[in-house]
């Protein structure tokens, strides 16, 4: 079985490319669900891209995947990719911290399923704190929050948000023809008139962050990320 790649339309000019990891052995990702893919990105020009039917997806062709995959939508551009995991590491800090990448080298980086990098998608967040605790997915606490991004100049830009934390409570979430029982935990941020709201879908008996809304920078805005495979 193989993927067909589905590309990600341009956010600065830049075409995604949709996950799939090649190693020594040969693709890691055998997911069919693509072979109902009829069409295909014919030409990206500017920083408008040709439309792409989304793929339907189903349960019975994620059983057959290897590894831990994410789905991540760029909301401002209906635009979507498949993100496998690269790498997992800790450091002097709380929380866990995953890497997931595309084909082309994009990556995230999320500790304990909070965003605090992106890689290769302009403007991109170079680092960002994340109010976490070990062994606690998801954020735990309110407080200020930083993040660091890179403007159009390239030079850095320090933003800091002063955030409260809410329980929504019960939420459950679908992912792919199954139902997960989660919490909704809103992360609310402001800064000089602007508001930032990130929300989180925590599995109520693993803690597992099954799926989330963050921002991603003032010019990538909202990523819409879910967990497809672990």
């Amino acid at each position: 079985m193989r993927i067909l790649p589905v590309k990600w339309a341009s956010v600065l000019g830049l075409a995604l490319l949709a996950g799939c990891s090649q190693g020594p052995d040969g693709p890691t990702l055998e997911l069919e669900v693509f072979q109902l893919v009829q069409q295909r990105v014919a030409s990206i020009g500017g920083s408008a891209a040709a439309a792409v039917e989304r793929p339907p997806l189903t349960r019975a062709a994620l059983d057959t995947v290897e590894g831990p995959y994410i789905e991540v939508t760029v909301e401002n551009r209906d635009i979507f990719a498949y993100l496998s995991q690269q790498l997992v590491r800790r450091d002097g800090s709380p929380g866990e911290i995953v890497v997931w990448r595309t084909e082309d080298n994009i990556t995230l980086a999320l500790r304990s399923g909070v965003l605090v990098a992106t890689r290769g998608l302009g403007d991109d967040i170079l680092s960002a704190s994340a109010p976490v605790a070990t062994g606690k997915p998801g954020p735990v606490t309110g407080g200020a929050r930083s993040y660091q991004i890179r403007g159009l100049d390239n030079k850095t830009q320090t933003l800091v948000m002063a955030c409260s934390l809410l329980d929504l409570g019960p939420a459950p979430v679908e992912i792919v023809e199954v139902t997960y029982p989660t919490r909704r935990i809103q992360e609310r941020c402001e800064a000089q008139n602007s508001l930032v709201v990130n929300d989180y879908w925590v599995d109520s008996r693993s803690g597992r962050v099954w799926q989330s809304r963050q921002w991603a920078g003032p010019t990538i805005g909202y990523l819409r990320i879910r967990q497809l495979t672990i």
